[in-house]
C-alpha cells in the first residue's frame, strides 16, 4: 500500500469505494444490524452470527434483536443451487428482478452475491447476502466464509475493492481480518464521519483517520 506505515493512502481507499461506473459511493449502516441466516446447521449459524458480531463490534456499531421496520435487516442465505432462491417464499418481493439475477449468476457460475437497500438519506438499511456452496467453498472453513461475509456487508464496498487482495489473511494458522481493512472499517464508523458520501474527498478524511490510528 502507499502509506509508509503500511496503511492504504487516499487513492487506495478511494478505489475501494469506487463503483464500476467510476462513481465514488460510500455508505455505512444507519441502524442496528439484525442478522438472520438460512440454510445452515446450528453450529454454522453460531459461527456466522459470531463473525457478524465481531465485525459490528470492531466498527463500534450496534446490533439489535429486531428491526422495527423489517424484522431482520441482514439476511444471509446458504444453498447449493442458484435456482433454490426462486423457491424461497416472498424473496422475489424483496429483491426486484430476482429471476433475472439468478439466471445471470447461474450462467456466470458465481458463488456469492449481495445486494443492499438504503434509507432515504442513503445509509444502509438492509443487506441480502447469497452464498452458493460450490466445490471451491466446500474447501473453505466456515469461520473464513462467515468472516468474509461479515466484512463485505459492513460497508458498501466497490465491486473490485478486494480484487487484488482479499480482506482476510492467515496469522499463525488462524483466519483474521487484514489490519488495514479493520482500520478502514473503524475509521468509516467514526461518529464524526458521514454515513454516506459521494465525493472522493471522503477518502482523504478516511486516510487521515487511518494515519491517526497507526
Amino acid at each position: 500500500m502507499s502509506d509508509q506505515i503500511g496503511m492504504p493512502g487516499a487513492e487506495d481507499i478511494a478505489a475501494m469505494f469506487t463503483r464500476a461506473s467510476g462513481e465514488y459511493l460510500f455508505a455505512r449502516w444507519g441502524r442496528p444490524i439484525v442478522p438472520v441466516v438460512f440454510g445452515v446447521d446450528a453450529a454454522t449459524l453460531a459461527t456466522v452470527k459470531g463473525a457478524v458480531e465481531a465485525v459490528v463490534a470492531l466498527a463500534g456499531h450496534k446490533m439489535a434483536e429486531t428491526d422495527p421496520e423489517l424484522g431482520a435487516n441482514l439476511m444471509i442465505f446458504f444453498f447449493r443451487d442458484w435456482q433454490e432462491l426462486l423457491e424461497v417464499p416472498n424473496l422475489d418481493q424483496m429483491i426486484d428482478g430476482l429471476a433475472d439475477i439468478v439466471a445471470r449468476l447461474d450462467d456466470a457460475g458465481a458463488n456469492q452475491y449481495r445486494t443492499f437497500r438504503f434509507d432515504r438519506d442513503g445509509a444502509i438499511r438492509a443487506c441480502f447476502a447469497f452464498v452458493r456452496m460450490d466445490a471451491a467453498l466446500d474447501e473453505v472453513p466456515a469461520e473464513t466464509i462467515a468472516l468474509n461475509q461479515a466484512v463485505q456487508m459492513i460497508l458498501l464496498w466497490g465491486e473490485s475493492a478486494f480484487a487484488a487482495h482479499p480482506p482476510l489473511a492467515m496469522a499463525r494458522g488462524v483466519t483474521v481480518l487484514r489490519p488495514e481493512i479493520a482500520a478502514i472499517i473503524r475509521a468509516a464508523y467514526d461518529p464524526v464521519m458521514p454515513p454516506v458520501a459521494q465525493d472522493a474527498s471522503h477518502a482523504l478524511r478516511l486516510a487521515a483517520r487511518l494515519a491517526a490510528q497507526g
